[in-house]
């Protein structure tokens, strides 16, 4: 009897089991947020592929030509000639041509104004806005040009304004800087100091003039003052040719100076005190401004846009977490 008496049973630690059981309910719960994660990244993912077929059967039936905004109505056309002029930004040739060449050719223009706010750039594609001004007024005599200048218009921005019929300045405006620089550094001292030495090969006596890690030589300082001077020439020409009698006898006038729109005014740079809005009302007397400037293309905006949100997409499905694109 004694050995078939049945033993007490020891009292159980139930700690480890409760530890397994919370484990066990976690890992169960990260799965599913974890599956519903990969549900909703797939889910994005395809609507997004969907979102790109229907934006290039968009993008196949839209015209390819700017030819600017649709308009009804007599109105004033505005061309905005924003920063530095050159080949590479909003001021380019080709994007302020291309606005004033729609801005004459629509049926309802009864004026033009080139709202300019620059502090030059370059003096080719100046020019080439200052002549394509010029043949646009002679092909539409009927429809005057004016500039209207807001903060600043100086150098190249004033080369291209001289081409309107008239200059409208604030009292506060900058204008003129009538002149032309070319600036660069020379680490010639800084070599010497760390010993390192120049090794320039060219083929052409002057081929590496103005290097600025050698010596500069005065032949090269002289090649390159003549030619400032003569690119100044043609901007005073310029200059000359739009203002015409208006301009004053100043000996300081082409010397790369700038005035205030009052200053300038007094010196015949400018005509008069006036902004866009009241040379669209009081002297063109078409208060309505239709904006012809060219601008990026909003689909080109979205395009990019959706291109990084896809890629973005396409990375969170693959459980790349951590990627970015900028």
């Amino acid at each position: 009897m004694a050995d078939n008496e049945s033993k007490p049973i020891p009292p159980t630690d139930n700690t480890q089991g409760n530890v397994w059981e919370r484990n066990l309910i976690n890992r169960l719960v990260f799965a599913g947020l974890n599956e519903q994660r990969r549900a909703r990244r797939w889910s994005i993912f395809f609507k997004s592929l969907l979102f790109l077929y229907l934006l290039v059967l968009l993008l196949m039936y839209l015209p390819e030509d700017w030819s600017g905004p649709v308009t009804a109505g007599r109105h004033t056309a505005l061309v905005d000639l924003q920063g530095v002029i050159a080949d590479d930004t909003q001021a380019s040739a080709d994007n302020i041509i291309t606005g004033l060449r729609a801005a004459f050719k629509d049926k309802n223009t009864a004026g033009v104004i080139l709202r300019i706010n620059s502090p030059g750039g370059s003096p080719v594609q100046a020019g080439y806005i200052n002549d394509e001004i010029q043949r646009l007024r002679a092909k539409y005599p009927n429809i005057p040009l004016y500039a209207v200048i807001t903060d600043i218009c100086a150098s190249g921005g004033y080369y291209v304004a001289v081409a309107a019929d008239k200059i409208y300045v604030d009292k506060a405006s900058l204008v003129g800087s009538i002149g032309v620089l070319m600036d660069s550094f020379g680490f010639v001292g800084t070599m010497e100091k760390l010993g390192v030495e120049r090794r320039l090969l060219t083929a052409g006596e002057h081929k590496g003039f103005l290097d600025p890690f050698s010596p500069v030589k005065p032949s090269d300082v002289q090649h390159v003052e003549g030619l400032l001077k003569d690119i100044h020439r043609q901007f005073i020409d310029t200059v000359k040719k739009g203002r015409g009698t208006r301009l004053k006898a100043d000996a300081d006038l082409f010397n790369g100076l700038v005035w205030t729109g009052e200053q300038g005014i007094n010196l015949g740079l400018a005509d008069a005190l006036g902004s866009s809005g009241y040379v669209a009302r009081e002297v063109i007397h078409a208060a309505d401004i239709v904006d012809f400037t060219p601008h990026e293309n909003y689909l080109d905006q979205l395009t990019q846009r959706f291109g990084v949100t896809l890629a973005n997409s396409v990375f969170s499905a693959l459980g790349l977490q951590g990627a970015k694109l900028h």
